[in-house]
């Protein structure tokens, strides 16, 4: 059974992407929540209105969803685009 280079290098670069995907969409996630901790917890020493966490994430949900999106995007698109360069050089 040969094997086929080219299609073991394009699953490696879909898995590459949807790792970066995951990696990205946490780190913004994490991030936010993060800023809503530290936000509520000054909200509620100096005294003002409590910080709602929706107000936080909902927006967190929508920039991570982009950015993540992004990302892997790049990465498929830089992927398949040196798979078929390598392809037509061998």
């Amino acid at each position: 059974m040969a094997i086929d280079r080219r299609r073991v290098a394009t699953w490696l670069w879909i898995l590459w992407a949807f790792v970066v995907w995951n990696v990205v969409l946490d780190r913004v996630i994490v991030d936010a929540g993060r800023a809503y901790v530290r936000a509520a917890d000054a909200a509620a020493l100096g005294n003002r209105p409590y910080e709602r966490i929706d107000d936080w994430m909902r927006p967190a949900r929508s920039r991570a969803l982009w950015w993540a999106t992004s990302s892997a995007t790049v990465i498929l698109i830089a992927g398949i685009a040196a798979v078929r360069r390598a392809a037509r050089r061998s």
